[in-house]
């Protein structure tokens, strides 16, 4: 993040003091690239803290003591502009991929370690989905069938349009070091390293050249950028 970019502003949503109380010292302790703007234990204050704080990012817990958090991931869009991220206990993959369908984009484990909280904050506010490319996947292919679609999604369509541009300019400059890819697209290396690893996960592959050769067979080069 430059100097002059504002902070990502985070929302949490959890039933537990102790974990918000964490979540907010881990978050705030990446200040100024993010920090937490408020914190809610159900789903009235939830939705009362979209509305006044409009946070770029919501974690947000499935499980909210008696009520459910995967009602709120639609209410919480419409309430705000943010991205809804799910931070649970749950292992129940079948609830991760239902709370992707409702709108969420991405789903952290608690169990996770906490710099993988972090990166999917970063990584969600810029446009891209935190999720295994296997869940990805299935939660495509029920928005398929939930919309009677025959098409059957392709890996590419998991690309974002910032990702897509990536891509363009690493086959315009095919060879270049990766600081004159940077330089191209007006961002840091390390940007563009967290970049190509979500293109690789995502398309499977592993290096420059494969995605080289996968853009220009799959015709993934934008000729406006």
């Amino acid at each position: 993040m430059s100097a002059t970019a504002a902070p990502i502003s985070v929302m949490l949503v959890d039933d537990h003091r102790s974990v918000l109380w964490g979540l907010e010292k881990l978050i705030d302790g990446e200040k100024p690239r993010m920090r937490v703007v408020n914190s809610a234990t159900c789903t009235a204050e939830a939705l009362s803290g979209a509305r006044q704080h409009s946070p770029d990012v919501i974690l947000l817990d499935l499980d909210l003591g008696g009520e459910s958090g995967m009602s709120l991931i639609a209410k919480l869009r419409a309430f705000s502009n943010a991205k809804v991220v799910i931070l649970t206990g749950m292992k129940n993959s079948e609830l991760r991929e239902q709370a992707m369908v409702e709108g969420a984009a991405g789903v952290v484990l608690k169990s996770e370690p906490a710099q993988v909280i972090l990166n999917a904050i970063e990584r969600v506010h810029s446009g891209e989905l935190w999720l295994d490319r296997n869940t990805t996947a299935r939660v495509f292919a029920t928005l398929a069938r939930r919309n009677g679609a025959r098409a059957v999604p392709q890996p590419e369509d998991l690309l974002t349009t910032s990702e897509r541009r990536v891509v363009t300019v690493v086959v315009r400059h095919k060879g270049a070091p990766n600081k004159v890819i940077a330089d191209a697209l007006n961002i840091s290396g390390h940007t563009l390293r967290n970049h190509l690893a979500s293109i690789y996960g995502k398309l499977g592959i592993h290096r420059r050249l494969e995605l080289v050769l996968y853009a220009m067979e799959h015709d993934l080069i934008q000729h406006d950028s």
